[in-house]
């Protein structure tokens, strides 16, 4: 009996040894992709279903549920980064947004500072640290879309044109006013890959204490 729970635990630990490498060569992939393009590798309804899966499944503190994501594609792609352009007076570089607008679509985060509110209210106690926390559960919602996406052969790069842009952004899509901007994200295909990443001495940034 011993010796077939040994073999069960032994089993188990390879199993999930594979399935954290498989998460770790997600993140590996997952790079700021600049060069993007509108030739989407798989339908739009792929990407669609990723970002409402993973919506769905990304933890929230308390429960809140306070994240919400707009996905602009096709003409309303085009509009959103010559308004940002516009919403800026000419004081960005042209070449930069044209980059942004040359992918397929744009991702929108937002958090909603009702849920937030209501909870702030139900919860005194923690009032002050439920901004952040949606702050982080955003956060989250990012680098898991942002994996995903790769894992579709589709690259992205993360903007934060916010707040100058919030005003545009609400009157284009008629975002409520409790939704709170926190950052763009373009995707498209991807027409050439970024230069490799430096090695870092990442034990400059992780202490291990015995």
């Amino acid at each position: 009996m011993q010796l077939l729970r040994y073999h069960i635990t032994r089993e188990n630990t390879i199993k999930q040894r594979r399935i954290d490498m498989g998460i770790q060569e997600s993140l590996a992939k997952r790079r700021t992709y600049y060069n993007i393009n509108k030739e989407l590798p798989v339908a739009e309804a792929d990407v669609i279903a990723l970002v409402e899966n993973t919506t769905e499944l990304v933890p929230d503190a308390f429960n809140m549920k306070s994240a919400r994501v707009i996905v602009a594609t096709k003409e309303k792609q085009d509009a959103l980064w010559d308004a940002i352009y516009d919403a800026f007076g000419g004081k960005v570089a042209r070449e930069k947004i044209d980059s942004f607008k040359a992918g397929y679509g744009t991702l929108l985060y937002f958090y909603d500072e009702d849920v937030v509110k209501g909870l702030q209210e139900q919860f005194p106690l923690y009032a002050p640290n439920f901004p952040i926390w949606a702050q982080q559960a955003n956060g989250m919602l990012q680098i898991s879309i942002w994996t995903a996406l790769r894992e579709l052969n589709i690259g992205a790069n993360l903007q934060h044109y916010n707040p100058v842009i919030d005003e545009t952004v609400k009157k284009m899509f008629g975002v409520p006013d409790s939704w709170k901007l926190i950052a763009q994200m373009p995707f498209g295909g991807i027409a050439a890959e970024p230069q490799a990443k430096d090695k870092e001495d990442i034990k400059a940034r992780v202490k291990v204490f015995n």
